[in-house]
């Protein structure tokens, strides 16, 4: 199991309210809300390996090279090299990783790239165990495969409550794509349909759907890009005119929509489950510390099953 730290922690800092606070009255909504997460993912889901994956750098300079706009709206007033994250947040995230550190979770990281690209590196280089990858962001459904060892994603957008597991067979279904590539085609669509979350402007007047026909009709972004240039038939003027509009976006964006399959990560420690090396002492210490009450509970007992 492949965990998008980042992504469970925004996802409970606004899920809970920030009134639960630290006996010093810091707020430990997200901390608690994660350490739940990530107890439930444990118990529910078994998982015999287990690594939280971390952003080294939220918005990578090759990345902003190729595509100025890349995640720019998020860039923080006071530092253009930080990410603008709420006040309340900021002080719980150390504390996170200190939950991590002493429950004996190993964490990954990779300098210079974001977590995507460490959740991609170590999916794309197992060969031993299926690789369940949690996260609330489409963009890691390119990663789903069927060989050499399946990859699925447990999609967590509505919540973990309403996860959705999407193997191959799912994603094309849902999107119309091919389920041969279907991981391919989802990063191709995303080039065409954009995500003005991230900062990628798409092109002009092609959609999700007309994107996913555009992919599975030419077989990949390329290929389209290709019959284009030259014209084939298949295309309407209007769609052609639209790419060609588009050409300085297109040549740029599948660098910085495609996650990095061979990115430089480092693992802390051994991450098997269960873990053989929690530190309940330091656990409880926290819980102490930080008033995280039944979250530590349910966190240690997920461990200790």
């Amino acid at each position: 199991m492949l965990v998008d730290s980042a992504g469970l922690w925004f996802r409970s800092f606004y899920a809970l309210p920030d009134s639960l606070t630290a006996p010093d009255g810091t707020p430990v909504n997200s901390v608690r809300g994660f350490c739940d997460m990530l107890a439930k993912l444990i118990t529910d889901r078994r998982p015999s390996r287990l690594v939280a994956c971390l952003d080294n750098d939220w918005r990578p300079q090759f990345r902003v090279d190729a595509l100025p706009s890349y995640k720019a709206h998020r860039v923080a007033e006071e530092d253009p090299d930080a990410e603008e994250v709420p006040d309340a947040l900021s002080p719980q995230v150390p504390v996170i990783l200190d939950v991590l550190d002493a429950a004996g979770v190993a964490t990954a990281e990779a300098e210079g790239y974001e977590a995507d690209d460490v959740i991609g590196a170590l999916a794309w280089r197992e060969d031993r165990d299926p690789v369940e990858v949690v996260t609330g962001d489409r963009d890691l459904f390119q990663l789903v495969r069927t060989e050499p060892t399946p990859v699925r994603v447990i999609y967590i957008g509505a919540g973990l409550a309403k996860a959705q597991n999407y193997g191959p067979a799912e994603l094309a279904e849902k999107y119309a794509l091919s389920p041969g590539r279907a991981g391919d085609d989802y990063a191709d669509m995303a080039v065409l349909r954009g995500d003005p979350s991230d900062g990628l402007p798409g092109v002009a007047g092609i959609g999700e759907k007309t994107a996913a026909k555009l992919i599975t009709q030419f077989g990949s972004l390329e290929a389209l890009l290709a019959a284009a240039d030259s014209g084939a038939a298949g295309l309407t003027p209007r769609v052609r005119g639209k790419l060609a509009e588009a050409s300085d976006y297109l040549a740029a964006a599948p660098s910085v929509v495609r996650v990095v399959h061979d990115a430089p990560v480092v693992v802390d420690r051994p991450d098997p489950m269960p873990k053989s090396e929690v530190d309940v002492d330091r656990l409880r210490e926290l819980q102490s510390t930080w008033g995280l009450g039944a979250s530590i509970d349910r966190l240690i007992t997920a461990l200790e099953l």
